[in-house]
């Protein structure tokens, strides 16, 4: 009789939830120090939504096929390495398969005046902007946009492993 009275009152009682809302956050939490389940665990656990998106790594969204030409490769052959990939950038890696270095449409810009006279030693910008694979795709994106440029080489001991595009991240939703 008192509840319903407290209810036609406009009065509902809503501690009872309440409390069971914060116990339940409570146990979650001391579960998951307990467990010391990490941000890595829940990636792999609820891989889709925002927060799954935010903690994707560069790896699983980079192009393992990337756009790369020699030091010595004409502009000629570099131009047409840009066209065909679709990065708009190429990189430029040293005898060794080392990342020395990328030919952008600023650069292609910059060199106009003779441009096929030149190899892509000549018109690359030295000592890239890069990311590590294993990094957090958000921070290469906070990077991109920094620096206000498209593309990061994802690069492990020096050598490139894959390229990550800003139209990547914001198909994996993490703007």
């Amino acid at each position: 009789p008192a509840a319903a009275e407290a209810c036609g009152n406009g009065i509902v009682p809503t501690t009872s939830t309440t409390m069971t809302l914060a116990l339940g956050d409570a146990l979650a939490i001391a579960l998951m120090e307990h467990r010391k389940f990490t941000p890595e665990h829940f990636r792999t656990f609820h891989p889709g939504g925002k927060l799954g998106a935010l903690l994707a790594k560069v790896g699983d969204l980079m192009h393992p096929d990337m756009p790369l030409v020699g030091q010595a490769a004409p502009m000629s052959e570099a131009l047409l390495v840009i066209s065909q990939k679709g990065y708009g950038v190429t990189g430029v890696v040293d005898d060794a398969g080392a990342l020395v270095g990328i030919i952008t449409d600023g650069d292609l810009r910059r060199h106009m005046q003779g441009l096929l006279d030149l190899d892509a030693a000549a018109v690359m910008t030295r000592a890239p902007r890069t990311v590590g694979p294993d990094a957090l795709a958000e921070a290469a994106l906070a990077q991109m946009q920094d620096r206000k440029i498209t593309c990061l080489f994802a690069v492990a001991d020096g050598r490139p492993q894959g390229i990550l595009h800003i139209h990547d991240c914001l198909r994996a939703g993490l703007v």
